[in-house]
């Protein structure tokens, strides 16, 4: 037999049962009968019951509390960046830092489009990935750094599209502001970087054909960055 719905009956008679008896019990100085050890001294069924549901709303408290944190840390990011970059623009602090950018990791933002060309076709060459850690350096980066160990990762295990789309229309939006600046390159500066690792290991000593795939990566980043 189902319980649950005695349950739910003993623990509404207790709560109606403790009301009713209060104010007599308040006037005349009786003792006030605790109904809930009443109901409960047969069974335990509205123990249990009881006992269910403060876990239930404990775990509700654990996880507002939770989102809270995670609200608070969002936020805190959001503002690292902000100073950062200079970057005031609500829309594009959010999607920096839903991609994970940090303040120790901003640098990385114009290299994805240049892993992007790296791995159209056939993943990471020793050439294209050499290139990449001296254009790292040239930005900055320094080694074991959090930015390098992010690259590193990124250079061994392929970014997602979704990765990549975001990046490139949030590098055309800074680019087109003006914290513009901010990026330390420009979007003809950057589109020329993507055309370097496109020809880093094509033919004799890095010359030759550039793929369909890395063709195409390049023309989706020329027409992203450069629309603004």
């Amino acid at each position: 037999m189902d319980i649950q719905p005695l349950a739910l009956a003993a623990t509404r008679l207790a709560s109606r049962l403790l009301e009713e008896t209060r104010p007599s019990a308040r006037g005349s100085g009786d003792a006030l009968v605790d109904w809930r050890k009443v109901v409960t001294s047969g069974d335990g069924i509205t123990d249990h019951v009881r006992a269910r549901e403060e876990e239930h709303f404990r775990k509700k408290d654990r996880e507002l509390i939770e989102k809270l944190r995670q609200a608070d840390a969002a936020a805190k990011a959001r503002q690292a960046l902000e100073q950062e970059m200079g970057i005031h623009d609500p829309d594009v602090l959010r999607e920096l830092n839903l991609l994970g950018f940090t303040p120790d990791t901003i640098a990385l933002l114009p290299l994805v489009p240049v892993l992007q060309v790296a791995w159209a076709k056939d993943g990471v060459s020793t050439a294209e990935r050499t290139l990449i850690v001296n254009l790292a350096r040239s930005r900055g980066i320094a080694a074991g750094s959090q930015a390098d160990r992010q690259l590193t990762l990124w250079l061994g295990h392929r970014p997602s599209e979704e990765t990549f789309h975001k990046a490139n229309r949030l590098i055309a939006a800074i680019v087109g502001s003006p914290a513009g600046g901010s990026l330390h390159l420009t979007a003809a500066e950057l589109v020329d970087q993507c055309d370097r690792i496109a020809h880093a290991s094509g033919g004799i000593f890095g010359i030759g054909r550039v793929s369909a795939e890395e063709r195409a990566a390049l023309e989706e980043i020329s027409a992203a960055v450069k629309k603004r």
